[in-house]
């Protein structure tokens, strides 16, 4: 057949549907085969869709639009595989059409590029026109590294008033901005939506608290960061002491790293915690498997990588799904106290707040000590409250005793 469609493909059980974001290739042009020809937003993660066969590229879909797995969203023209793309009449704002096979000339702004989901929403809480930003991607796509830096630019002077032209009368006192803007929300804020109003309604939650001296981590962690740099080549954080101590915990009491099915209790021999990591569209919990397994370097470079590729809109799908307990740290903005919210079908939720030194007793003297409070939001369907309190001392102990982390006692 000369002709051959494109249709949106399975990406796995739980998507059903996806957003058609951005098209990357204008409409009639040439494409090669595996080129990438647009981007799509699943609840998970964005994805680029590549090119099956060499032609001319038949737009179906629209940017913004929902559409089913298996949906038609382009044709490709096979006849046309080696026939240059034809060249669009120019107009006033764009450069004269460049003959086949020159290298595209570099201008102030892009033609076939678009900018990535992670660019156009920084451009747009910004109030950066796209065409303003010279993009440095694949077909002068504009990248997250070319918005940032086009929002961090100075402003260009404002011309000034010609003498003929009046200038503009002052508005007059009490003239108040009254404008609304609607947007669309993003196919994964919908899905952060949807699911934090099943977990507030379908579970019994509860949230208990504690709290936590950090001396003495913070004093192990001072002491050796230079050499565990030295050795491994990156940094000793928090996140990994707690991950590694909230999984030594969940071996020990298997009905927190539990989840419901149904009307059976689904228990795991394994720790795989889920990190919270904040991105520009939204809050993404990427999990690190068999964290009972690892070493604090291997937690640290996992959760590297992972936090890197959730930012950069590159998690995959496989790297989103799963985990039997999560993790969050409201303290990085500055949270003092909060109530996570379960991450269903999890059964157990662990928030962390920021260190705040404040006076404690310690052997009977008023002392001023890194506190931090800690929270754990359970379902109270299968973890009891006696549960969820030994779970945090336990917790507790460890983190304030760090050396018995460390010998496994």
């Amino acid at each position: 057949m000369p002709v051959i469609e494109l249709k949106i493909p399975n990406l796995g059980e739980s998507i059903s549907s996806v957003t058609f974001s951005k098209w990357l290739k204008p409409d009639g042009s040439t494409v090669a085969m595996d080129e990438p020809l647009c981007e799509i937003e699943t609840e998970k993660a964005n994805q680029e869709l590549s090119a099956d066969s060499a032609g001319k590229l038949i737009w179906v879909a629209k940017e913004g639009e929902d559409l089913p797995v298996g949906t038609l969203f382009a044709k490709i023209d096979t006849d046309a595989s080696g026939q240059a793309p034809a060249a669009p009449a120019p107009s006033k704002n764009e450069p004269s059409p460049v003959s086949v096979p020159a290298a595209p000339e570099k201008t102030g702004h892009y033609a076939a590029g678009a900018p990535s989901p992670a660019a156009s929403k920084i451009l747009s809480e910004a109030g950066v026109s796209p065409a303003a930003v010279a993009g440095t991607g694949r077909d002068g796509r504009i990248t997250k590294e070319d918005a940032l830096k086009a929002v961090a630019a100075p402003a260009p002077d404002k011309p000034a008033v010609p003498a003929s032209t009046p200038a503009a009368a002052p508005a007059p006192a009490g003239d108040f901005s009254r404008n609304d803007r609607r947007e669309r929300m993003s196919r994964m804020r919908r899905t952060i939506a949807k699911r934090l109003v099943s977990a507030k309604n379908n579970t019994a939650m509860l949230t208990t608290f504690n709290e936590v001296d950090m001396s003495a981590l913070m004093a192990l962690r001072e002491k050796y960061q230079d050499a565990f740099v030295k050795k491994y080549g990156i940094k000793l954080g928090f996140m990994s002491v707690f991950a590694k101590a909230c999984a030594k915990v969940l071996m020990e009491m298997p009905d927190v790293n539990a989840m419901i099915d149904g009307d059976d209790v689904v228990y795991h021999d394994y720790a795989d915690i889920s990190i919270a990591i904040s991105t520009p569209a939204g809050l993404v919990v990427p999990p690190i498997r068999n964290v009972e397994s690892f070493g604090f370097a291997d937690i640290e470079s996992k959760l590297k990588e992972l936090a890197v590729k959730a930012r950069d809109g590159k998690l995959s799908l496989d790297e989103m799904s799963g985990g039997t307990f999560t993790i969050t740290n409201g303290g990085v903005f500055g949270s003092l106290m909060s109530t996570p919210i379960i991450n269903e079908p999890q059964s157990a939720i662990l928030g962390m707040h920021a260190i705040k030194e404040r006076p404690v007793a310690v052997d009977g003297k008023v002392e001023i000590r890194p506190m931090m409070y800690l929270a754990l939001s359970y379902d109270h369907r299968i973890i009891d409250g006696s549960t969820s309190v030994t779970f945090l001392v336990k917790l507790k102990n460890l983190i304030e005793d760090p050396v018995s982390l460390l010998l496994d006692l």
